[in-house]
């Protein structure tokens, strides 16, 4: 009987000890967290007043809403989607690309919805190697893509051997749409004007026509590389037991993305000059 008492006693000692370890192990708002964001705060506030003054920003001539310059570019937080604007469709590149991007990133604590390990970066005992092949395959796809669209190995082949490049078809993905003789019927394949009845809004009508060739070359390949190469990634590393568990492909997703966007904003701020042209640039003026 007296054993039986003492039971109930040593749970609710053992769960108020329990309680208060975990409350010794909180972090506060105030003084730990605001304190640091203070301290952080001026020094970067600090930093960059000292910069400002130090270092003259050599930048271009005043704007002239009379001259286009060129390049003309975004800003640098949307270069990234200006570089995408040259491999694929202008629609796909500027809306529906960053729309499944912000939706995939948002349902990422969806899919991740495991409890263990909430909280902690990088939690899982896999979890920097995801990190590091998915940021190295990230960065590196992104390039040779980009070098593939801008014919970097055909100018290669041509500069090394002096002759032309054998396959027109492959110099680009533009050749793929120019240099493979389509039949005339694919360039403007007819849909009629009853899908988009604009006329009985008093408005001119709307003749719809496919380029089944641009099709091809401006989205169907675009769409297959961004969603096929990613699913690729995570077969491959889960067949290689580099990735086991949803958090490990999590991570090695987000940390493809996150090279990619980088590797997009490096190119696109310092590799296009004139014309767009993949040549080294820089924003700064020449003294």
């Amino acid at each position: 009987m007296a054993a039986a008492n003492t039971q109930p006693v040593a749970a609710s000692r053992a769960v108020e000890a329990r309680k208060r370890r975990q409350r010794e192990e909180e972090v506060l708002v105030w003084p730990d967290l605001v304190f640091i964001e203070f301290i952080s705060a001026v020094l970067f506030t600090v930093l960059i007043v000292a910069l400002a003054v130090l270092v003259d920003a050599v930048l271009l001539d005043r704007a002239n809403t009379a001259v286009t310059p060129n390049p003309s570019k975004a800003p640098w937080y949307f270069l990234n989607l200006q570089e995408l604007l040259l491999h694929m469709h202008p629609a796909l590149a500027g809306v529906i690309v960053p729309t499944i991007a912000l939706i995939a990133l948002g349902a990422i604590p969806y899919w991740d919805n495991t409890a263990e390990g909430q909280g902690e970066w990088l939690s899982t005992p896999r979890a920097w190697l995801n990190l590091k092949v998915g940021a190295v395959v990230g960065a590196i796809g992104t390039l040779v893509l980009i070098f593939f669209d801008d014919a970097q190995h055909a100018k290669l082949w041509e500069k090394v051997t002096g002759t032309d490049w054998p396959i027109p078809a492959l110099r680009n993905a533009r050749a793929i749409q120019n240099e493979i003789p389509w039949p005339k019927s694919w360039t403007k394949v007819p849909l009629g004007d009853k899908l988009i009845r604009t006329d009985l809004l008093g408005l001119p009508k709307i003749s719809l026509n496919i380029n089944i060739p641009g099709l091809i070359v401006e989205q169907i390949i675009p769409v297959t590389m961004m969603v096929g190469l990613p699913v690729l990634l995570s077969l491959v590393a889960w067949k290689t037991k580099v990735a086991q568990t949803k958090r490990d492909h999590m991570i090695l997703q987000f940390s493809g993305f996150i090279a990619v966007y980088v590797t997009l904003t490096i190119v696109g701020t310092f590799f296009r000059g004139a014309g767009m042209a993949l040549v080294p640039y820089t924003i700064f003026a020449e003294k």
